[in-house]
């Protein structure tokens, strides 16, 4: 019975992932994995218990807690908080992955027969990188969350000190094999912990997505690492899909803004480099609420292009209502999605579908830069960097060579921003300088309800 439950807990994981995949089915995927994990858990927890009723008690009840917990947090997180909801979750996950295999470490010490030495080095492993995920991740967790002294932990040669503390995580990983010294154990856990720190120390607010993954893929690895030493096919299969996944994750986000994993982790464009924040560019031309209304109005094609500012004034449901007063004119409406749009992959795909908005109307970056030849007018909510043209006209912009949305090449443009104050990337946009491009200053929520009711007096 044990057995087929394994089996079916990761079928529902496996299949869950692939519906995924796919932004109409992912609902319906997440629900199948969470299934999943549910019979994984109860298979490898309660069931081997089933002869020692008298423990259940030690199990359930934190396992009862921990799920409440975990479901209020859930239910109240914001969208905007999402990324960091998830660095915590995955910290959470490497912090277990470091209990777990200090319990089995300290097992071996006690009893040198119970594991070979090479199931020691995989538990070290699994301490060592479980260790960085929770420490790295808590870090990502503050930067994320605008923490000032998150920005603030980086040393001078930040780097060569990072090899320092590999180095010493070896000898002291040596010396503990060697020795079998609980004392060389703790100093492991100890340099493991501030390397995570210092791991994540040096990047950049706006690549923490791209790190989140990482983690998470770091995360994974423990799972699996974990999984053979315990004999457990579903933490070994979740960990491989759970490291696989966010390792092509991370690349994909690597490949969206043109950029090595390896210039990511050394230092972004937001952890360094100058901003041109203040640099003189030109006149910027403002929108007034009826010409904003009749210009989108008598339009025959408009593309929305949502951004952190979207998420953050949490304007989505005021966009389909916008969508919905042009689609009654004949306006055809559709979404662009740049792949780092937001805080997180698929940011603005679950923002758009809290509003209903039909998955048919969201495209994608290359599919987009087609279209906006042929639009109208393309609308900019919140969005920054991933419209900024120095990404293709300035070498010497840390955006250059970024893949971005072409959204000057429509006819007219209109930017919805707070004030004229640089992206996540601290670099200013030259798109606000353009001769078809207008601005229409004030908070995304309040500047689409204004227009939402100028569109309904038409």
């Amino acid at each position: 019975m044990e057995k087929f439950l394994f089996l079916l807990s990761a079928f529902l994981l496996v299949w869950g992932l692939r519906l995924q995949s796919d932004p109409a089915s992912a609902s319906k995927g997440n629900k199948f994995a969470a299934l999943g994990m549910l019979i994984a858990i109860f298979s490898a927890v309660i069931m081997p218990l089933e002869n020692s009723k008298s423990n259940l008690i030690w199990i359930i009840i934190p396992l009862s807690v921990s799920a409440t917990l975990g479901y209020i947090i859930a239910k109240k997180i914001e969208m905007t908080s999402m990324p960091q909801m998830v660095s915590i979750f995955n910290g959470l996950g490497g912090l277990s992955a470091v209990l777990l295999s200090f319990t089995e470490i300290n097992k071996w010490i006690i009893f040198p027969d119970a594991y070979e030495i090479i199931v020691v080095v995989v538990l070290l492993s699994s301490l060592f990188i479980g260790s960085v995920a929770f420490t790295g991740s808590l870090l990502a967790f503050a930067k994320l969350d605008g923490y000032k002294w998150s920005e603030k932990l980086t040393l001078p040669f930040q780097h060569i000190i990072n090899i320092v503390f590999i180095f010493m995580i070896l000898v002291c990983s040596y010396l503990f094999i060697s020795s079998s010294d609980v004392t060389y154990l703790y100093l492991i856990i100890f340099l493991s912990f501030v390397y995570g720190i210092f791991f994540v120390a040096p990047i950049g607010g706006a690549d923490m997505p791209v790190v989140i993954s990482l983690l998470n893929s770091f995360t994974g690895i423990t799972a699996a690492l974990t999984g053979i030493i315990f004999g457990n096919i579903v933490m070994l299969l979740g960990g491989i899909l759970v490291g696989a996944a966010g390792t092509i994750l991370t690349l994909l986000m690597c490949n969206a803004m043109n950029r090595s994993l390896l210039n990511v982790i050394i230092g972004g464009f937001s952890s360094s480099g100058p901003s041109n924040e203040n640099k003189e560019q030109g006149d910027i031309k403002e929108i007034s609420d009826s010409d904003f209304a009749v210009q989108l109005f008598y339009s025959n094609k408009v593309i929305i292009v949502p951004g952190y500012g979207l998420a953050v004034a949490q304007a989505q449901k005021l966009c389909k209502e916008i969508q919905e007063s042009l689609e009654a004119n004949d306006v055809e409406v559709k979404y662009a999605i740049h792949p780092v749009a937001g805080r997180m992959p698929g940011h603005m795909n679950v923002l758009l579908a809290e509003a209903d908005v039909d998955y048919s109307k969201l495209i994608e970056l290359d599919q987009a830069n087609e279209e906006f030849k042929s639009t109208d007018v393309a609308v900019i909510i919140g969005a920054n960097d991933v419209v900024n043209p120095d990404a293709i006209d300035d070498s010497s912009s840390p955006l250059y060579g970024m893949p971005i949305l072409k959204v000057w090449e429509s006819i007219s443009t209109v930017v919805l921003k707070r004030s004229m104050s640089a992206g996540y990337a601290g670099v200013q946009n030259p798109l606000f300088f353009k001769k078809n491009n207008k601005m229409y200053f004030g908070d995304a929520k309040e500047s689409l309800q204004r227009l939402s009711s100028e569109l309904k007096n038409l």
